[in-house]
């Protein structure tokens, strides 16, 4: 597997704050399928970019596969690590778009405290505030609503009896000292996180009950049940299924709506509209359940992310594989 580009080192960096290292192009060629070449798209350079966790890399390149068989010469900046790093890179021009979540940009962008539980109503809040304070533009939303969410192996969830977040907070109660939780610091500061979860349901996470992982590692650390109890995970996530996680039902709506979308910005985006027109059909045909099963994919079975872009937009008919 090739090495992914994106992370935080080149001299853009004293005017970013988060520059970042030249891409690369993909590894392979693709023809079009329903997807055909856009003559005003033709040899411009797009930058992609992506949060550096499965579903945000997959994401990426399936952006990046759709714009090649377009005709843009497409560079690869997926794999930046955390949300306000790859955001400022949009916003900066050292990426050109990258797919967000509607409630990840309420939230820490917006500065938003109360998040809207409808997903139209959410998205359409998100898209006029970022259009109108950054100057930022959204495609349409996809159905893929990638979630947080607290999980446990199935052994334990079946041992205490726990299906919900308010079971997990009445368990607690009862015993402290199971209360041990896996989560990335991004989750623990984050107002649509831990601190949000703590207020709704009236619990307290102690900072001595936290171990602090990379996203990637709470999965394994958690599925092997002995550093922590519970652990932060995505409901679109493959290895909830491949480790055979229980997830705990977020019964008291918690945590708001995400469902992913391309962020451009709006300069950009007024350049070439036609990013829309290859992009939106690519969006409406992504679903929780093809995330699901392109993402075992990638962790479960090793294969390259790009790859597995590539094979799920054959599959669709919308770009075609030359070889």
């Amino acid at each position: 597997m090739r090495r992914l580009a994106g992370f935080l080192a080149s001299t853009s960096l004293l005017l970013s704050g988060c520059g970042l290292a030249a891409g690369y192009s993909l590894p392979f060629e693709v023809g079009p399928g329903s997807i055909r070449p856009v003559p005003e798209l033709a040899g411009v350079d797009i930058k992609v970019g992506s949060k550096n966790f499965t579903e945000q890399i997959l994401l990426g390149y399936i952006a990046q596969v759709a714009l090649e068989a377009a005709g843009a010469d497409v560079e690869d900046l997926t794999n930046i690590q955390g949300s306000p790093s790859v955001r400022q890179a949009l916003e900066v021009g050292d990426v050109d778009l990258y797919w967000e979540y509607t409630g990840t940009s309420w939230i820490n962008f917006q500065q938003q405290t109360e998040p809207i539980r409808d997903e139209q109503g959410q998205y359409d809040a998100v898209k006029k505030a970022d259009a109108e304070r950054f100057g930022i533009a959204w495609l349409d939303y996809s159905p893929v609503n990638d979630k947080y969410a607290l999980a446990t192996t199935r052994e334990f969830a079946d041992r205490h009896g726990l299906r919900t977040m308010s079971d997990m907070v009445a368990l607690l109660k009862k015993d402290p000292s199971l209360g041990t939780f896996c989560m990335e610091s991004e989750f623990i500061s984050r107002q649509d996180g831990l601190l949000g979860a703590e207020q709704t349901y009236g619990f307290d996470v102690p900072d001595a009950s936290i171990k602090t992982f990379g996203v990637g590692a709470i999965y394994a650390t958690l599925a092997a049940g002995r550093t922590c109890n519970f652990g932060e995970v995505f409901t679109t996530d493959g290895r909830v299924l491949t480790l055979d996680l229980a997830v705990l039902e977020d019964d008291k709506k918690t945590f708001p709506q995400y469902n992913a979308a391309v962020t451009v910005r709006t300069e950009f985006l007024e350049r070439y509209p036609q990013l829309a027109d290859v992009l939106d059909p690519v969006s409406a045909k992504l679903n929780n359940d093809v995330i699901l099963e392109l993402s075992v994919r990638i962790d479960g079975d090793g294969d390259d992310p790009a790859v597995v872009a590539r094979d799920w937009l054959v599959e669709q008919g919308f770009v075609t594989n030359p070889e």
